[in-house]
C-alpha cells in the first residue's frame, strides 16, 4: 500500500478525540507475511512475556526496542508508519522509536488489560512530554467485543496523566477518575480487522477484555516519541535515535531476519513493574 498522508480532517480528529482508525493500513499480504512470522519466529516465543489480569488471566506481550531488518523493523521503520506519527506528534524534532510489542491474546485464556494510559507506564521511564509520545497499532487478526478489542474512552487524553498503581501485575489508571470520564465522554470500542491501525495518544485511558471466544486476537503495537521527549529512566538508545526510514515495500518485498537479533525487554528490567512511591 502507497504512502498516504493523513488529512487535515485525520489530524483535527486525533487531537480532539486522542485517536484515529485507519482502515487497510496494511495490505492483505503484508499481513500474511507478519503474522506467519509471528507465529513460527522462535524469538517472539522464547521472549514472550507473561501478565496477569486482576482475575489470574494471563496476557502474552514480546517487546523489543530497536527496529531491525527484520519483517516487523520494516514496518516499524516504515515511511506510512513514520509519516503519520510526524504529523501527529507535538514539536518537529525527528521520530525515534521507543519500542514495539506484539499482544498475544489466545483463544479462552487471553486475558484483559486494565484500564490505563500508556504514559502511566512510560511516567516512569520519565519521558518529559506526554504529547511527544503516541503508538500505533496494526491489528492482525480480526478484534472486536467478543475477542477483547480495545476500548478508548474518547477525548481522554485531554485528562492529563491520571494516577495509576498496581492490578495484577499490570498498571491500571486511578478508578475514581476512570469512573468520572466514563460518565464524562463516550466508550468506543474499536473493531478492526486484520490490517487495520489505531493511532493514539499517549495518554487516552484504553482497556481490553479477557479474549473469550474462539479465535485469537493478536496486534502488533508500535511506540514513538521525539527526539526532543528526554526519558531520565530508560536504558534503552532507541527512544532517542531517530528512525532509519525504509520504502513501504520492504515489508514485503526485502529479504527479512530473524527477530533473534531484537534487544528484547526482560520482565525484570522493567521500570514500569516496579515500584516508585506513587502507586499507594
Amino acid at each position: 500500500m502507497a504512502s498516504k498522508a493523513l488529512s487535515a480532517q485525520q489530524i483535527s480528529d486525533y487531537h480532539r478525540d486522542g485517536y484515529i482508525v485507519v482502515k487497510d493500513f496494511c495490505s492483505a499480504a503484508e499481513i500474511d507475511r507478519l503474522y506467519s512470522t509471528a507465529l513460527n519466529d522462535d524469538a517472539m516465543r522464547k521472549n514472550a512475556l507473561d501478565l496477569n489480569d486482576q482475575s489470574g488471566k494471563k496476557t502474552r506481550l514480546s517487546l523489543w526496542f530497536t527496529p531491525g531488518n527484520d519483517v516487523f523493523g520494516y514496518l516499524t521503520r516504515s515511511k506510512k508508519m513514520v509519516a503519520p506519527v510526524n504529523q501527529l506528534l507535538d514539536g518537529d524534532a525527528p521520530v525515534c522509536h521507543f519500542h514495539s510489542k506484539l499482544m498475544q491474546k489466545e483463544p479462552k485464556v487471553g486475558g484483559a488489560w486494565e484500564w490505563h494510559q500508556d504514559y502511566g507506564y512510560w511516567y516512569k521511564n520519565q519521558f518529559m512530554f506526554p504529547d511527544q509520545l503516541m503508538s500505533v497499532m496494526v491489528a492482525l487478526t480480526k478484534a472486536n467485543k467478543e475477542n477483547g478489542c480495545l476500548q478508548v474512552i474518547k477525548g481522554s487524553h485531554k485528562l492529563g496523566r491520571v494516577n495509576h498503581g498496581f492490578s495484577g501485575e499490570q498498571v491500571g489508571a486511578d478508578m475514581t477518575m476512570v469512573n468520572n470520564a466514563l460518565q464524562t465522554m463516550e466508550l468506543i470500542y474499536c473493531e478492526l480487522e486484520p490490517g487495520d491501525a489505531l493511532l493514539f495518544h499517549s495518554n487516552l485511558l484504553h482497556r481490553s477484555e479477557a479474549n473469550l471466544s474462539d479465535g485469537p486476537r493478536w496486534s502488533v503495537i508500535s511506540c514513538y516519541s521525539r527526539q526532543s521527549n528526554l526519558a531520565y529512566n530508560e536504558t534503552s538508545t532507541s527512544w532517542k535515535t531517530p528512525v532509519e526510514i525504509v520504502p513501504d515495500d520492504a515489508i514485503l518485498q526485502w529479504d527479512a531476519g530473524s527477530l533473534s537479533n531484537n534487544d528484547f525487554l526482560a520482565k525484570e528490567n522493567d521500570p514500569a513493574l516496579k515500584e516508585t512511591g506513587w502507586e499507594k
